[in-house]
């Protein structure tokens, strides 16, 4: 879960580094604290920095930035997200299969 909510916050990060930590904590569906926490945790692994940017629509004046370390870590979170996600789709495929042949339907067929 960790995993993911790394990987999700440096996603956002590489597209729009302005972001406000409230704008990012709305993004991911979290508390603002949890984002601060996470933040924390990951300019603490050396894969995010907080740097000024006068231009920044942030009122504190700084923007975050994926470190070179960053971006190679937000590539490997990438493929281990992939995966465990295509895991769960197959997972769901599985379960769906066994119901409908459970309750007879085509395979095609929706529940109603």
């Amino acid at each position: 879960m960790q995993q993911d909510t790394h990987f999700r916050v440096l996603r956002i990060l590489q597209e729009d580094p302005d972001l406000t930590q409230r704008e990012l904590a709305q993004r991911l569906g979290v508390s603002v604290g949890a984002l601060n926490y996470c933040l924390k945790a990951l300019m603490a692994k050396g894969w995010v920095k907080m740097q000024n940017f006068n231009g920044s629509k942030n009122k504190f004046g700084y923007i975050y930035i994926l470190t070179p370390r960053g971006i190679a870590e937000r590539a490997a979170l990438a493929s281990n997200f992939l995966r465990r996600r295509l895991e769960e789709y197959d997972a769901l495929r599985l379960e769906i299969e066994t119901l409908r042949s459970e309750l007879g339907k085509p395979r095609d067929s929706r529940p109603e």
